[in-house]
């Protein structure tokens, strides 16, 4: 079975791309290393000649790559949005039939952000498709390398963990092998047709983790006691406001943007459901103690904690 893989030197897709079997044909926006068993294809999700190029005589199409921070509704637009359906164009063109997209929790909730309501679109457009689909929603995704929540673990280390929204808020969480391995797995079969919200187990049988939970969980990893803060969403949304002029004195894109903050206090990002469904085809594996503790090591080793 030959794959196709979109944003696959992103945190997610570099694992996808290192634990698939070959061959694989890989999307990069730039020049990658020759890599054994892969074909890196030049292009982006606007480039339909190389999405031709990607999805040709391919089986299955893993789409990754998106845009998690944009300026304004018009960026999640351009790379979620029309992203997804040219992705979805090429691969019809080509034949392909089974097509995994990953999308977001946030997609859930469309209506909390830009971001989550580009997904929810996204996810449309591969519905709509006729293809043999799946979608699957991952909570947050951590792991050795991961620099999203990274800032978090630089908090945690003075001691301090953060409860967007308040104390009452509960999330899922996924280890990127697991998450890798999961659409490795789709990409073969299992549900069509279906959305699945996938996590480290704890989302149908404990209803995910306390922000508090998830705060000690880092303490431990990290070696020390941490106590956890409620930040009202008023408190969030200033310091995101501060956040984007910041950014955009200095010519980027702010971490903490409005658009994210207004998610973020969002009090249910649990993943329910989608593990039991998969139960024959995949189970996690990396439990939560285990997968902070190899996410602090590698934060070490590269020298950022």
């Amino acid at each position: 079975m030959t794959l196709a893989i979109t944003g696959g030197t992103g945190f997610v897709g570099r694992r996808v791309v290192q634990l698939a079997p070959p061959p694989v044909q890989a999307l990069a926006r730039r020049t990658q290393p020759e890599t054994a068993g892969v074909r890196w294809i030049a292009g982006d999700l606007a480039d339909r000649g190389a999405l031709g190029r990607l999805c040709e005589g391919a089986s299955a199409v893993i789409h990754i790559a998106g845009v998690v921070n944009a300026p304004d509704r018009a960026g999640f637009e351009i790379g979620n949005v029309r992203g997804t359906a040219n992705v979805v164009a090429a691969a019809q063109a080509a034949g392909v039939r089974r097509f995994v997209q990953v999308s977001s929790l946030s997609a859930r909730e469309p209506g909390l952000s830009d971001y989550g309501a580009s997904k929810a679109a996204a996810d449309a457009e591969v519905m709509a498709s006729g293809l043999d689909w799946v979608i699957v929603r991952p909570p947050a995704v951590y792991g050795p390398g991961d620099t999203e929540m990274l800032d978090l673990f630089r908090v945690a280390r003075w001691g301090l963990g953060l409860a967007p929204g308040g104390a009452g808020g509960r999330i899922s969480i996924i280890h990127v092998d697991d998450l890798a391995r999961a659409l490795l797995a789709l990409a073969g079969g299992g549900p069509r047709q279906e959305i699945l919200e996938l996590d480290d187990g704890r989302g149908d049988a404990a209803d995910g983790y306390s922000h508090a939970e998830f705060a000690d969980l880092m303490g431990v990893a990290l070696g020390r006691r941490v106590q956890t803060f409620g930040v009202p969403g008023a408190v969030l949304g200033a310091a995101a406001a501060v956040a984007t002029l910041a950014a955009k004195a200095g010519g980027t894109q702010p971490k903490l943007s409005r658009d994210r903050a207004r998610y973020m206090v969002h009090p249910d990002w649990v993943a329910r459901g989608g593990n039991a469904r998969l139960a024959e085809l995949w189970a996690p594996k990396v439990g939560a103690a285990e997968g902070m503790a190899e996410t602090v090591a590698g934060y070490r080793r590269k020298g950022w904690l």
